[in-house]
């Protein structure tokens, strides 16, 4: 019986380096289900999405990463790039893995590398902005360059809460953006100091800051806008409504929808699952439906 193939992508410095000490596991495990595995290690940014986008069609039948959201946030925009698609399967290895606690996926590497060979596949949203792909956040303002500025030594030391500490130290530096938001649900303009497209439960390793109902495959994203604060004083009910999900209207909108215009009177910074997405004053961002099919527990 001919083996079924797997493509095994990794970032080996993800995460205080965790797999190094599991990575023979980990491929014992996909060898014993049946897998001739062709083993990737990423060099540098993009080496994923390049590996995914120039694989063979029909070489694989499944293409496995390891790493952070961002190694995730590769592969998904590699495959959304490809004529075939097949399913991906996530053994989370970065600091914060918020996509992976949304699918219930183990922290656990061992256990989520063998949650990919017996669970399900699933098919869950993906996000378009503009011409790029994300898989579960695309956002800006406050806090959002924070990811991808945070050095990667400190991010393995503090994990999450280096996001929090560095964007605490830029709270006397806060900058509010003028924008214009259309949607189907709601239109709107104002002075924003930050705002958040998610398909996801948690964002920055805090739960249930997207929303109490968020379902990952129903064509809807879940967004926040928080307005500017007039003081400190409601920065900080700010900061407690999100933290506590307890909506204060007064200071934000939040609302779903299948599909968002944002403009911009000056270039804004956006991140795109906490990898610098770009400078734009006008972007467009539209659910795909059930586009990724990604391997979850049964």
């Amino acid at each position: 019986m001919e083996k079924k193939k797997m493509l095994f992508i990794y970032n080996p410095k993800a995460g205080k380096a965790r797999i190094r000490s599991k990575l023979l596991d980990i491929i014992d495990i996909f060898t014993k289900a049946g897998f001739e595995v062709t083993v990737y290690p990423t060099q540098a940014k993009g080496d994923g999405l390049t590996a995914v986008k120039e694989q063979k069609q029909g070489a694989y039948d499944i293409i496995v990463c390891s790493g952070g959201d961002g190694t995730l946030d590769e592969v998904v925009t590699g495959m959304m790039q490809c004529k075939e698609k097949i399913p991906i399967g996530y053994v989370p290895a970065g600091s914060t893995n918020d996509f992976a606690h949304s699918l219930r996926i183990p922290k656990n590497m061992i256990s989520a590398s063998q949650a990919i060979v017996d669970g399900k596949t699933f098919s869950c949203d993906v996000g378009a902005f503009n011409d790029d792909i994300f898989v579960y956040i695309a956002a800006f303002g406050i806090f959002t360059d924070v990811s991808y500025e945070t050095p990667q030594d400190i991010k393995n030391l503090l994990g999450h809460m280096a996001y929090i500490l560095e964007g605490m130290r830029r709270l006397s530096a806060i900058k509010a953006y003028k924008m214009k938001v259309e949607s189907e649900e709601l239109s709107v303009e104002g002075e924003f100091l930050f705002g958040m497209i998610t398909n996801s439960t948690s964002v920055g390793g805090f739960k249930r800051i997207t929303g109490k109902y968020v379902q990952l495959d129903d064509g809807e994203f879940e967004v926040t806008l928080i307005k500017k604060p007039s003081n400190p004083i409601e920065l900080n009910m700010i900061m407690a409504a999100l933290i506590n999900r307890n909506i204060n209207t007064d200071c934000m909108y939040c609302f779903k929808t299948k599909a968002l215009k944002i403009m911009s009177e000056e270039e804004t910074a956006w991140t795109l699952d906490g990898e610098f997405g770009g400078r734009h004053t006008q972007v467009e961002i539209y659910n795909k439906m059930q586009a990724l099919d990604i391997r979850v527990p049964n």
